[in-house]
């Protein structure tokens, strides 16, 4: 967590926030001590003086009776206590507890390593600690899920997901839902003019006004050609909110899941909901910067293994989408040859082609529980090669193409790092 100043009102004191290096376990211990509440760390009036299962440590046997060693929630580790299993009222977590005990000697059994015996009488130490593990990511990434939750502007909810290994939430991210100007970029380029149309699908709207086509159909599907800028309505636009031509700035309507992939390619996105081609996904935003300060990053982020510039090089090469500390879902977005996602330009409230928003819209129908992907080179098929060459004699190209050499000569080796990227 970084250092952050927070005001309150025109008089208000200056309030720095900094992270806080004690630990969760003598937070919790130093709250119930002042008869303090805080919902954060499970302390609340209800389990003052309550105890209530947060998750089940260990398992043995004596005297032909179960115990399950106990975390209690609100409570430090050192709070910790067996009890028997008649006194415990939690088959979900009993259940919980089963299944990662299960997933562990399954992963050891495909490793093909010494298989410890499933001693009845206790939990082999090395079972026990995984199953801790386990327990700890399971909280850490649903309080994750509840900030990206809270984070967000947008309809669509977030669910964060992993099946696979131990990793947890990253340490160093922050959610945004629009761009972040680094120091001494400004993004303030108010729009001066709007439409007057009662009806902007068949009257001279905003496109019109631009000299490009209107972006959508009457079902909010996209028919313009990769290549092609997208100009909606904007905020000194007379038409309402259900405007057809009111679409990327509604933000991401769908449901979408973070989750760990099993292929070594660390956290992707998948939808849980169907998408129909041609739709609007989400954004990519994060950090804008210099195209100086991006070349800088990127060598920073080459020896690292990652990268997360987007060059905003529609019309010049002034300035980079940096989305590595700050950005929304898109940050989590894998790379694929045969992408399910397709890049545009989008202008609304800002008409400065230096800085278009960059929208992900849907290729071909996307099914629940699908990955979601774009070609980080920003090279398509064919036929979307074919688009570009037509914008070039017909209006100006969207997609990249100064450093797009660049990253075409270096695409192999970038698309390895990513997919070999941690989070």
């Amino acid at each position: 967590m970084l250092p952050k100043m927070a005001t309150a009102g025109a008089g208000a004191r200056r309030v720095w926030c900094v992270p806080c290096l004690v630990s969760l376990d003598t937070l919790q211990e130093l709250c119930r001590q002042e008869k303090l509440t805080c919902k954060s760390m499970g302390v609340t009036k209800k389990n003052q003086n309550n105890y209530e299962v947060e998750y089940l440590c260990d398992y043995k046997v004596e005297k032909d009776m179960e115990y399950y060693l106990v975390k209690w929630k609100g409570w430090p580790d050192s709070t910790n206590t067996w009890e028997p299993l008649q006194n415990l009222k939690c088959p979900l977590l009993l259940q919980q507890f089963y299944n990662d005990k299960h997933d562990y000697l399954s992963q050891v059994k495909k490793g093909k390593a010494i298989i410890p015996k499933d001693d009845h009488k206790a939990l082999k130490p090395a079972v026990a600690e995984y199953i801790v593990k386990k327990a700890k990511q399971r909280l850490a990434l649903q309080r994750w899920q509840e900030e990206l939750n809270r984070s967000k502007t947008h309809k669509g909810m977030i669910l964060v997901e992993n099946t696979v290994d131990l990793e947890g939430p990253p340490s160093d991210f922050f959610y945004i839902n629009e761009y972040k100007p680094a120091p001494g970029i400004n993004l303030i380029s108010e729009v001066t003019f709007g439409c007057s149309c009662t009806d902007c699908f068949h009257e001279k709207c905003c496109p019109t006004e631009a000299g490009v086509l209107f972006a959508y159909n009457k079902n909010q599907q996209i028919r313009i050609p990769p290549g092609t800028p997208i100009y909606e309505c904007n905020s000194r636009c007379q038409c309402g909110p259900d405007c057809p031509n009111r679409i990327v700035q509604k933000g991401t309507q769908y449901s979408l899941c973070i989750f760990r992939t099993s292929n070594g390619r660390g956290w992707g996105v998948k939808t849980l909901v169907k998408i129909k081609r041609m739709s609007f996904v989400m954004e990519y935003v994060g950090e804008v910067i210099t195209s100086e300060e991006a070349e800088r990053r990127g060598q920073l982020y080459d020896n690292k293994g990652i990268t997360y510039l987007f060059d905003l090089d529609y019309e010049s090469d002034e300035f980079t989408v940096d989305a590595a500390r700050y950005g929304n879902i898109s940050h989590f977005v894998n790379h694929s040859c045969d992408p399910n996602l397709q890049v545009f330009n989008v202008f609304i409230d800002n008409l400065d082609t230096r800085l278009p928003r960059i929208a992900l819209f849907s290729t071909r129908t996307i099914h629940a529980g699908e990955e979601l992907t774009f070609d980080y080179q920003m090279k398509g098929s064919r036929e979307v090669e074919e688009y570009r060459r037509r914008a070039q004699s017909t209006s100006k190209i969207s997609i990249s193409t100064s450093r797009a050499i660049r990253r075409t000569q270096q695409g192999l080796k970038w698309q390895r790092q990513r997919s070999q990227r941690r989070v």
